[in-house]
C-alpha cells in the first residue's frame, strides 16, 4: 500500500518535532505527567497523523480538512509551549545545559 504522507516535507517536519516534545515532556515535572505533559503529546502526534490521514483521503477538500486540524493541533500545542513557563520552576527545562529549541532548531535550520 502506498504511503503518500512519507513524501511531504509537512509530515516529516511534524514527525521530528513530535519525537522533540516527547523528549522535552520526559524532563517536566512528575506532578505535570497526566496534565500538561498528556496534553502537549496528544497535541503533537495529532499533527503528524491529521496530515496522514488527510494525505491517504482521495479529495483535495479532504486534505485541506485533515490539514485544518493540524493546523488547530499545532496551535495548541503552541499554547502549551507558552504556558510551559507557568508549570515549572525557571530554567527545568534546561537542565544539564540541554535546550530544546538550539538542540532540535539549530540557528542555520530556523527561518
Amino acid at each position: 500500500m502506498e504511503k503518500p504522507h512519507k513524501k511531504l516535507d509537512v509530515w516529516q517536519g511534524a514527525m521530528k518535532s513530535t519525537t522533540a516534545i516527547y523528549k522535552l515532556t520526559e524532563r517536566l515535572p512528575e506532578a505535570e505527567k497526566y496534565g500538561l505533559v498528556s496534553q502537549m503529546r496528544r497535541a503533537a502526534i495529532s499533527i503528524p497523523c491529521n496530515i496522514a490521514e488527510g494525505a491517504a483521503r482521495k479529495g483535495k477538500r479532504e486534505f485541506r480538512n485533515f490539514l485544518s486540524m493540524a493546523q488547530g493541533s499545532l496551535s495548541e500545542l503552541d499554547t502549551q509551549l507558552a504556558q510551559l513557563p507557568q508549570f515549572v520552576e525557571k530554567n527545568a527545562l534546561f537542565m544539564r545545559g540541554w535546550d530544546f529549541f538550539s538542540h532540535y532548531f539549530p540557528p542555520d535550520a530556523r527561518s
